[in-house]
Order: C-alpha cells, then structure tokens, then sequence
C-alpha cells in the first residue's frame, strides 16, 4: 500500500514538474514578432502642389502615436470598375467621360471592367493595361433586373481578386439602393460592415459615384438618400470618398472623374510595424499633418494579420 502511494506521490510530483518546465519554456519563447502594416494613404493637397514628406505624416494606432516606418509613392495600381446594372440607363451617356479618365490612366495602371446584378460581379473585361480594351468594355446598364445587392457585389470581387500588389481601388457608380435585402433593411444596409471590412483586409480604397435607381421606387427621396448614406458610410471607412448630389441626377460626371483621377495621383503607401497581434485583427488608424497645407483620405482600420 505504502509502494501505491509513493508511486502516486512521484506521479504527482513528475506532472507538477512537467507543468513548472512548460511554464518556464512558454516564458522564454520570444514574443512574436511585429507583422509590417501596410495601407493607401490618399494626399488632398501638399503644399505648392509638391509631395508630402515622410516627415510630415504623423501616425496614430488606437489613439497611440506610432511610428511611421515607410511612406512611398507606388505608381501601381489596380483599379476596378464597378457599375450597378440597376441604376438608369441614361447614365451610359457619361460614357465617354469615363473612357477618358480609363485612357488618361498610366500604364502601370491595370484596370478591370465589371457590372454588379445577381448578387455578384460580371467581369466585362479582366485587370489589364490595354485601356482601349478596358474603355471598350463599357456598356449600357440593364436598368432594374431583379433582387440583387451592390455591395455583395463588390464583395464578390473582392473575393476574387487576384495576388496583385499593394495599391487597389474600385470605381463604384450605384445609387447604393439594396434591392436584395429590401428598404426595411436599413438605415445601413446589413452587407456594408462585411464590405468595409474586406476591402480593409485587402487594402482597397471605393470611390462611389451615386447615380440614381431605374426603378421608380429606387428613385424615392427616402431610398435614395438611403443609398447615399450607404455608399458614403463604405468610402469613409475605406479611405476613398463619394462623389454625389445629394440625390439629384448629376449633370455630368466629368467632374468626379478629374477629382478621383487627381486623388489616384497623389497616393502613399504607409507602412507601419509596432502592432502585435496573436490574432488576426482590424485597428483603428488616424493620419495627420502639423504642416496645415497637407491633408489626407485614410481608411478608418488597417488590418494586422497575426504575428508569427
């Protein structure tokens, strides 16, 4: 009896040792390590129209100051156009506009051409740097063709957006109207975190231009400015900016073309590296300037993947 208990004494003391020993290693194992941060900072303006200085920027991570380890220009991009097919088939006459803005592109410019009906986006035209075959894509729209969501849409092709680099963007021109999940759905329709959220993931800025419903009841001042809220709420969040009359019927869209092409002008790749993670996570960012000439369009959250 006595030998049964010595054995369950050094059992117990063999499991306590065990757990002493796993203890120590786990404190001894290194921290992971920091993983590199790296989202598109839009420039507004800088002073004398010149480019803003690495030493300008300052950066804030959960309210903290953070240093900034990278601020380059990248002259990558790219770029999805995106056109709701239920929006009114009078706007295929500003067409030729966006061809401009397609064909005064850089040639390290890649663009895509798609068209959101059915939940998903119909790619007209593949990333390409042949801005002919990508201005030659554009269509008229359907008009109203069943229950469909823009921005389940623009999830679906950020999903299947390829292992490109770093710089994205999408041209969206909807009336952010959601016919799937209907007007009860709202004042923020239930699919626009989930966009915000990826296009966070994958460093894509949205630039929405609002153009109205073809339907009569897409066109109402009450789902319309429904909408325009939505689609204001995914530029905000995503560091881009709508372009919009309140919920009037744009005269030209010529306008917004020159000002997003003058933004996709002035953009900065930040990168930051101070942020441990175990796990996979959105954090909230804010970027400033003391230099009152200088501002800036930041998406609300960076992601920082886990640390390893």
């Amino acid at each position: 009896m006595s030998r049964h208990r010595s054995l369950a004494r050094i059992g117990s003391l063999l499991g306590v040792l065990s757990l002493v020993v796993a203890g120590t290693a786990a404190a001894q194992a290194p921290a992971p390590a920091p993983q590199p941060v790296t989202f598109t900072v839009t420039a507004l303006k800088g002073e004398g129209g010149q480019a803003v200085a690495k030493s300008d920027v300052q950066l804030r991570v959960r309210r903290n100051a953070t240093p900034v380890d990278g601020w380059a220009q990248d002259d990558n991009l790219f770029l999805a156009i995106l056109i709701d097919d239920s929006i009114d088939r009078g706007a295929a006459s500003h067409w030729p506009d966006l061809q401009a803005l397609i064909m005064a592109q850089p040639a390290t410019t890649k663009i895509a051409v798609g068209y959101l009906r059915n939940n998903g986006t119909q790619l007209a035209q593949d990333f390409t740097n042949d801005k002919e075959l990508a201005a030659k894509a554009l269509r008229i729209p359907f008009g109203a063709r069943g229950p469909a969501s823009p921005y389940l849409g623009v999830i679906d092709m950020l999903r299947r957006w390829p292992n490109t680099g770093p710089r994205r963007a999408i041209l969206l021109i909807s009336s952010g109207f959601d016919y799937f999940r209907g007007p009860s759905s709202g004042p923020i329709y239930p699919d626009v975190e989930p966009l915000i959220r990826q296009a966070q993931s994958q460093n894509t800025n949205v630039w929405p231009v609002f153009f109205p419903s073809a339907s009569k009841r897409g066109r109402s001042f009450h789902y319309a400015w429904t909408g325009v809220n939505n689609l204001s709420r995914v530029a905000d969040e995503t560091g881009g900016e709508l372009f919009a009359l309140g919920t009037s019927r744009p005269v030209s869209l010529k306008p917004f073309f020159d000002t997003l092409a003058s933004y996709l002008a002035n953009q900065y790749l930040l990168t930051f590296g101070a942020v441990r993670e175990r796990r996979a996570r959105h954090v909230r960012v804010d970027v400033g300037s003391e230099n009152p000439d200088v501002d800036f369009l930041v998406p609300a959250s960076a992601f920082v993947p886990a640390a390893e």
